[in-house]
């Protein structure tokens, strides 16, 4: 599948997206839930959970700080806001990881996907906070996307993530240099795609979207390379687009797998993930792009967001609305 064009890659993504039919209901499309948003973050998990939002997720949730759900609620009314998580110099004496992480794992039978880490923060309560969440996910099939300081958790709890392939991590150059480094991966020994292939085999079979000029996508099973034409820009947080996205496409694949609409059916779970991965990675680089045309080096995070429909019309079509992009 390394070898697949761009053109053959995209149409294979549009066949996981659903078709937009009078017979579904609220919900089915994607229930996604971005973790993170701590005192000091608040712009990440809003912009993460309206990529979701935007690319077509039915149910968009942030679980967040109290200080920075208030922050969160005033960006937009779309998106459901809980403040469940605490930082340690927030909490009171009957705040612990157990009681946190307990609210938040009781939301979890009514959510396809989770993102972890935008916003989030390193401080200690709630990075075990979010350890005990990723256990129980992985317990109920859950999904989950893992992204700045959510990677901290692969990288110093590999266990949370190691061998299920549910998971994805969208590590930038420097962070999946750590990761490598946590699991004896040299990254100077082969090409970009085998080193990417090698540290998701090192994981397990999980997902990773190595991030960069190009974006190396691999679960050791099948290894993509996406690198559509992006913005020059480099601005801080354009990644929550793209976590935003794959949620979203994570949840598509789930409503495929579970046939929620009549299809071929000939895309198995392992090439999903790989393909989901892609989707979301050539939505953000279009995204950046477009953002880019129109604001030129003032380009920030945000001004990605509103593009994000654009950008999937134009990478990958809408079923029933317009053909793939062959």
């Amino acid at each position: 599948m390394a070898a697949a064009t761009r053109k053959e890659i995209l149409s294979k993504v549009f066949k996981m997206v659903p078709p937009m039919l009078e017979s579904f209901h609220k919900g089915q499309l994607g229930r996604v839930a971005v973790i993170g948003g701590c005192e000091d973050y608040t712009g990440a998990p809003y912009f993460s959970a309206m990529a979701s939002a935007k690319l077509g997720c039915d149910l968009s949730h942030v679980i967040c700080e109290p200080g920075a759900a208030t922050v969160i609620k005033s960006y937009s009314p779309n998106l459901m806001v809980h403040p469940i998580l605490r930082q340690s110099q927030h909490a009171s004496s009957s705040d612990s990881v157990s009681s946190l992480s307990s609210a938040v794992i009781e939301m979890l039978p009514r959510l396809h996907v989770i993102v972890i880490g935008p916003g989030l923060g390193r401080d200690k309560l709630m990075q075990d906070t979010c350890a005990e969440i990723l256990k129980a996910a992985r317990e109920q099939n859950i999904p989950f996307v893992l992204d700045a300081d959510g990677l901290m958790l692969a990288q110093n709890k590999p266990e949370l993530v190691e061998g299920y392939t549910e998971c994805v991590l969208t590590p930038n150059v420097v962070e999946f240099g750590r990761l490598a480094k946590s699991k004896g991966v040299n990254v100077e020994e082969g090409d970009s795609t085998q080193v990417c292939s090698k540290l998701a085999t090192a994981f397990g079979g999980i997902t990773i979207i190595q991030k960069g000029s190009k974006d190396y996508i691999s679960n050791g099973t099948y290894t993509l390379v996406s690198e559509g034409e992006g913005g020059l820009k480099r601005s801080g947080g354009q990644g929550d687009t793209l976590t935003g996205s794959i949620a979203t496409f994570l949840a598509w694949r789930r409503a495929y797998l579970d046939k929620l609409w009549n299809h071929e059916g000939d895309l198995d779970e392992k090439e999903l993930l790989a393909l989901a991965a892609y989707g979301g990675s050539a939505i953000t680089r279009e995204c950046s792009r477009l953002a880019f045309k129109e604001k030129g080096r003032s380009l920030q995070a945000g001004d990605l967001t509103e593009h994000v429909h654009t950008a999937f019309l134009n990478v990958v079509g809408d079923p029933g609305t317009t053909e793939p992009k062959l």
